[in-house]
């Protein structure tokens, strides 16, 4: 009995040390949420301060593939605001649209995202219905504008999930054609090359990130959709 008694304070420390260990996994396995990027909108905000975007304007928004794209060199003729930030995931601008998106009341918006949803982990169904809660949150007030989405590019240092991207990018595709007001862009095909792996000039040498020569088919290919028009013609 003696003997009992002096266990039981060692399996309550154990207890507690189990339970400790185990919340601290869950914490450090659960994704960071939307408030880290808080000093990015907030620097967003203070700009519209200083001078304040026109409306009715072409709004891209999405990750770093957007926040590095410079839009006044690739659209010159085009009246664009760029609302990339950082590694981003859809939820993130869905959460955000509110103070990011809506207030501009844009005519189209560009959204690229998705590649870091499936980097982290998110499955292609959690993917599309991301994105459909994008299009729900644009659409409730601003009913008109157009949504257009650039595929999930092919990468170097992520074509361990290209199974996962193109899913992803089939369903989001195969949504677009139900609705006129939504666009699938594709730039998955031209960024591939002849062995059906992305073209390695396409990238900086990290292997994620476009180069200019990158942009500069992303250009070619998105241009006739913000115009008004389609094409497939993706060559160089």
């Amino acid at each position: 009995m003696v003997f009992e008694k002096g266990l039981q304070p060692a399996r309550a420390a154990f207890a507690i040390l189990l339970i400790v260990t185990v919340t601290t996994r869950s914490s450090a396995q659960k994704p960071p949420g939307p408030e880290r990027w808080e000093k990015a909108i907030r620097a967003f905000e203070e700009q519209d301060r200083q001078q304040a975007p026109p409306k009715k304007a072409i709004l891209f928004v999405g990750s770093s593939s957007i926040r590095l794209w410079d839009l006044k060199q690739s659209f010159p003729d085009l009246v664009t605001i760029n609302r990339g930030f950082g590694g981003s995931v859809i939820a993130d601008s869905v959460y955000f649209a509110e103070r990011i998106i809506l207030p501009y009341e844009p005519r189209i918006v560009v959204l690229y995202a998705g590649d870091n949803d499936i980097a982290r982990g998110d499955s292609p169904q959690q993917v599309v219905q991301d994105f459909l809660r994008f299009v729900g949150t644009v659409h409730e007030r601003l009913p008109q504008t157009k949504i257009v989405f650039i595929a999930i590019k092919p990468s170097l240092s992520r074509w361990h999930l290209a199974d996962k991207m193109k899913k992803a990018n089939d369903a989001i595709r195969r949504l677009t054609r139900k609705d006129d007001r939504l666009e699938f862009v594709d730039i998955w095909t031209p960024m591939l090359g002849p062995d059906g792996r992305p073209r390695e000039e396409l990238f900086r040498s990290d292997g994620l990130h476009l180069n200019a020569r990158g942009y500069c088919l992303w250009t070619r290919v998105l241009r006739p959709y913000l115009l008004g028009g389609k094409s497939t013609n993706h060559s160089m």
